[in-house]
């Protein structure tokens, strides 16, 4: 099994590029963190085999507490087997920390930090709505290299009024750092979001594709230069640092969600999620009741899922486990669909693998589309 996540559903206050289920009402945080527990009793003969990773993501989950996060580690330890190397990460907000409390994480088994950075600029920032400024991420991370060996730190590039002179400024101070692990994505307008209002209403310009294309050409030229390893479209890491708990979503295996909105995959094909409303979740658990829903993917779906996370991978999509899993059909489709890519040198083979170029990365989710299998 690959690993359990929880999403935390709380934060101080709404970034205003931010589609994830949360709630500012800092209400029912205790009954919550209960629920968690409880929704790991309900699920603990899901899965067997070691677990490879936790992942306390949100929301904020930097709002708990150094007791409820000991706690849920412990009860994950009676019903689950951890891995001896097991991979711990909290996501943290640089408002939301101090010295004194990244130290006690690190003393109850957290032993991986995704500091949620998204910018070194003020007033990228404070477009963001993002409560801390440049100062106090510049801290936190000041802190973790001195507690953590593996850490990320999380980057938005595309930003509106941004050129690639402030990008520099912002990726160059990350790697002064020597950070382990970078991910790093492109400012996306979601709908029913305050940015996406503020577009509409044209209180906020966003930088044409061609600018966001240069941003991103020219991180990938610069973390390779670095050392880094682009082992997925959005994520850069030095030898040995590839998150375990993402990596393994891309690779396909099972997972367990934790919390209302939280997703599981068994797998094989079946996905399930649970509901994204806190009180419901909340009395739903109380009663002993999972308030989820499933769906089994067809072969189709799960031949394009495949297609979409292998080709954002350094690994790419592999031929002979297309064969395995999916069928001839499926490889002989695939071995056809490719020719033009492959003539325009947007995909190559290396080996048994189908990987996109480096030239054409920053397409890659409509090169992966372009392959999918519509129809039976």
């Amino acid at each position: 099994m690959a690993g359990i996540y929880f999403h935390y559903p709380f934060c101080r206050q709404a970034c205003h590029y931010c589609n994830f289920h949360f709630s500012t009402q800092l209400d029912y945080q205790r009954e919550m963190l209960q629920a968690f527990k409880k929704e790991i009793e309900l699920r603990a003969e899901e899965f067997t085999g070691d677990v490879e990773s936790i992942y306390f993501g949100g929301g904020s989950p930097s709002l708990m507490s150094l007791k409820s996060i000991d706690n849920l580690i412990n009860v994950l330890m009676k019903k689950f087997k951890l891995h001896k190397k097991i991979e711990i990460t909290i996501e943290v907000n640089p408002d939301d920390v101090s010295y004194k409390y990244l130290l006690a994480l690190s003393s109850i088994g957290i032993n991986r930090l995704s500091i949620g950075v998204q910018s070194f600029i003020d007033a990228e920032l404070k477009l963001m709505n993002r409560i801390h400024n440049a100062d106090q991420a510049i801290k936190t991370i000041d802190w973790t290299v001195k507690l953590f060996d593996n850490f990320s730190i999380d980057l938005i590039y595309g930003m509106p009024s941004s050129d690639l002179s402030s990008w520099k400024k912002n990726l160059n101070q990350a790697l002064s750092y020597n950070v382990p692990h970078l991910s790093s994505y492109a400012l996306t307008v979601e709908p029913k979001t305050f940015l996406a209002y503020k577009v509409k209403n044209k209180q906020v310009q966003l930088i044409d594709d061609d600018r966001v294309k240069s941003q991103y050409d020219w991180m990938v030229y610069r973390m390779e230069e670095a050392g880094y390893e682009n082992y997925e479209f959005s994520n850069f890491s030095k030898l040995g640092y590839n998150a375990v708990n993402n990596s393994n979503y891309w690779r396909g295996k099972a997972y367990i969600g934790i919390g209302p909105a939280a997703h599981s995959f068994d797998g094989q094909r079946k996905r399930s999620w649970n509901i994204s409303n806190n009180i419901k979740y909340l009395k739903s658990i109380q009663k002993g009741i999972l308030p989820s829903e499933f769906e089994n993917l067809g072969t189709n779906e799960a031949f394009n899922e495949y297609l979409m996370t292998g080709l954002r991978t350094s690994w790419g999509v592999s031929l002979q486990m297309i064969n395995q899993t999916f069928g001839k059909r499926y490889s002989s489709y695939l071995e056809k669909q490719v020719e033009n890519h492959l003539i325009d040198q947007r995909l190559y083979w290396d080996g048994d693998a189908l990987k996109v170029s480096k030239k054409a990365k920053f397409l890659t989710d409509g090169i992966a589309s372009d392959l999918f299998l519509l129809k039976n």
